[in-house]
């Protein structure tokens, strides 16, 4: 038998994880997008429901299923593959909101809950902690995730798109499937950006310079003779006629080793600085290499719609 001491602690303890799924679990719906099993969301702003991109069947005819029971139509205000994030506005409907904070404030060892709601209206939860947690990263298809975090929960059935909740009972972020199932969550910050730009524009939006690029490795008299840190960049291959490459008198074979002053060791650095919208229509500069000199050119860069299909 257990000392009466830790008979308590873990009795005080089993109660504050409930009261915590209590409290946060009515922020937390079903969404029913046409599958046999229903994926989760969050109650993220006033009306504003959040859930995982790829966890949707289709996006028209959505209901989301609440705390009560009720199931109520939602329609959807625009969505992000690249960050898993899909947005919907729910209509005159009182349910409560999530309280969100900084999954900065995240450590490794940290005890966190995943949330999820079942079709009928059920809440489902999974105790488990922080495996990893680590810097900004880029998704497989381009996206901007400000942290990488790992929990170590079991994403069952129905819990991709709901939260992740800390010991204080704040959502942190949005649970979703990684590689062979693993749990990740996208944080806080991420979400927020994807939300305020959908709910400004309707759509999301990527910086655009009209230009087709490759990795490329520098011969290393090249790196020496022009004292580069980087041993590679991003070689053009392809300029759009008009675009704002060509404008700006970008030419196949330069090879592009800054952009607005960060370092380019590959194309895929060059996507994450556009992929985050804020450099639409402003001026930056180019720095490349062209015939073995350093040439620096500045560019305005243009837009590109991602569209909601």
């Amino acid at each position: 038998m257990p000392s009466p001491d830790t008979s308590n602690t873990l009795l005080a303890l089993s109660n504050n994880i409930a009261e915590t799924v209590e409290q946060v679990g009515g922020a937390v719906v079903a969404i029913n997008s046409g599958s046999r099993i229903s994926s989760s969301g969050i109650h993220w702003h006033n009306g504003i429901i959040i859930t995982s991109d790829e966890a949707l069947q289709r996006y028209e005819e959505i209901t989301a299923t609440l705390s009560n029971g009720q199931t109520v139509p939602v329609n959807l205000v625009g969505h992000d593959p690249s960050t898993d994030v899909a947005v919907f506005k729910l209509q005159q409907t009182e349910i409560p909101v999530a309280k969100i904070d900084d999954a900065t404030t995240l450590k490794v060892g940290h005890l966190v809950l995943g949330l999820a709601r079942s079709y009928e209206g059920d809440i489902r939860a999974a105790l488990g902690a922080v495996s990893v947690v680590s810097g900004a990263w880029r998704s497989m298809s381009g996206g901007n995730i400000d942290q990488f975090i790992r929990p170590d929960i079991t994403l069952y059935r129905g819990f991709a798109g709901g939260p992740l909740v800390d010991a204080a009972g704040y959502v942190v972020g949005m649970n979703t499937s990684g590689r062979r199932g693993t749990a990740l969550t996208i944080p806080a910050s991420t979400i927020n950006r994807v939300v305020n730009q959908l709910l400004a524009k309707g759509r999301m939006t990527r910086g655009y310079l009209g230009l087709g690029m490759q990795a490329v490795r520098l011969p290393n008299n090249l790196k020496a003779s022009l004292n580069l840190t980087s041993a590679s960049g991003a070689i053009v291959v392809n300029v759009e006629p008009n675009g704002p490459a060509d404008n700006a008198g970008v030419l196949i074979g330069d090879v592009i080793i800054t952009f607005d002053n960060s370092v380019v060791n590959d194309t895929g650095d060059v996507l994450a600085l556009l992929n985050s919208g804020d450099r639409i229509g402003k001026t930056i500069k180019l720095q490349i290499i062209r015939g073995g000199a350093l040439v620096e050119l500045e560019i305005v860069v243009g837009e590109k719609s991602v569209t909601n299909d």
